[in-house]
């Protein structure tokens, strides 16, 4: 995992560098904070109505779509968080198969989640045409 920080790491470094010589040679006097303002105000909005969209076409089919994509990515930064907590405090050990592992964990609950909530669905169905 400390590879794929690193590897990570780099390219985003590279781009910056990039970011900030294109910006310097097209006269624009930024510093590192505007650059961070102007490029993830970007990504940030261009993010959002991507989102949008896709959640609102989704709204018309389930809201538990909407709730496992939210969801599922508020794990995905929880779980790396703490494992990049793990390696900053050196408690516990920092590895990627924790992450895959813990995301699986996650996947395998909601599977049978919506096991459950279709036998549910089912039977509620089958009752009604009784």
């Amino acid at each position: 995992m400390k590879d794929l920080i690193l590897i990570i790491t780099s390219i985003i470094n590279s781009f910056h560098d990039i970011l900030m010589d294109l910006a310097s040679e097209s006269g624009l006097n930024l510093t590192d904070k505007d650059l961070h303002l102007w490029v993830f105000g970007i990504i940030g909005i261009g993010s959002f109505f991507i989102v949008h969209l896709l959640f609102k076409s989704l709204s018309k089919y389930s809201i538990t779509a909407i709730s496992f994509i939210y969801t599922f990515t508020v794990m995905l930064v929880l779980v790396f968080a703490i494992e990049i907590q793990q390696k900053i405090t050196g408690r516990g050990q920092m590895e990627f198969d924790d992450a895959v592992i813990s995301l699986w964990g996650f996947l395998l609950f909601f599977a049978a989640f919506l096991i459950i909530k279709g036998m549910f669905l089912l039977v509620k169905k089958l009752l009604k045409k009784q």
